[in-house]
């Protein structure tokens, strides 16, 4: 497993004690971000909000952010993040935000220091794309969406 630091800033004192990004177990590949909220946050069914971390990254040249759903959420409250995953760019220094949206049939309610999803970095490869007058043919073909049965 490769180690690379990432740096991150609280932007707001009065959430210096929420749970900094660190894996929660040995085998983890991603760390919890935390709602970083005074009052608390209702979603309702149907609707999607922009929850803060009040945190900011300095992630290096090469790789990405990836702000994915927590499974908990999604299993028992049908909670999760619309744009999965959502992507947090080397040269983005904003605050990091979750897009969580209530997919469920009830009220779901944040507090304070929830942890709301996961932050996973991943190297990234950059492509030259190369104008060509035709692809080379595969078995597949054009075919797409469910082509190959249910």
């Amino acid at each position: 497993m490769q180690q690379i630091q990432v740096y991150y800033h609280c932007l707001q004192p009065e959430f210096d004690d929420l749970l900094p990004p660190k894996s929660m177990t040995d085998g983890a590949s991603g760390v919890d971000l935390s709602a970083a909220i005074s009052e608390n946050i209702t979603i309702e069914p149907g609707e999607t909000k922009a929850i803060p971390t009040a945190m900011q990254l300095e992630i290096p040249r090469g790789y990405e952010g990836q702000i994915r759903p927590r499974s908990g959420l999604a299993l028992k409250h049908n909670v999760g993040i619309l744009n999965s995953p959502g992507t947090i760019d080397a040269d983005y220094r904003g605050e990091v935000q979750v897009i969580l949206t209530n997919f469920g049939k009830k009220d779901f309610l944040i507090h304070r220091g929830d942890r709301i999803a996961q932050l996973v970095i991943q190297q990234i490869v950059h492509a030259d794309f190369i104008a060509k007058n035709s692809l080379n043919d595969t078995q597949r073909g054009t075919g797409g969406f469910g082509h190959t049965g249910q």
